[in-house]
């Protein structure tokens, strides 16, 4: 397991855009107006929009300036079962999204943490 992105959720995706990237040099991977990558060594940066209209995010559990861990996994059904053995909140169990599997659970503080499971190069 590795930790594979963070997200931070934005009020103004224009704004904290021109803020990582043109501010703090980091490298602009991807853009569009709900989703931002900034390519980092290791990890990847991602900015989201919290606006409560695009992708699926709600303003009110996803507010901006929070930030959500990203962790990838070889086998997230493997993975899921696990969590929920041990009692783990599932926020979101496994489903497909954008050509991955990925989950939302829940830390001891409610701190939502996103798994996705890796791509398997082709």
């Amino acid at each position: 397991m590795r930790i594979s992105y963070a997200i931070v959720f934005v009020s103004d995706m224009d704004r904290s855009v021109a803020f990582y990237r043109d501010t703090l040099g980091l490298p602009l991977r991807f853009e569009s107006p709900e989703w931002t990558e900034f390519a980092t060594d290791g990890a990847t940066l991602a900015l989201h929009a919290s606006d409560g209209t695009s992708g699926g995010v709600d303003a009110r559990t996803s507010p901006a300036g929070r930030c959500r861990p990203g962790l990838s996994v070889s086998d997230i059904d493997a993975f899921h079962e696990r969590m929920t053995a041990a009692g783990v909140r599932c926020i979101e169990p496994p489903r497909l999204l954008h050509g991955t599997k990925l989950a939302t659970y829940a830390d001891p503080d409610g701190l939502a943490i996103s798994v996705s499971e890796e791509r398997v190069a082709k």
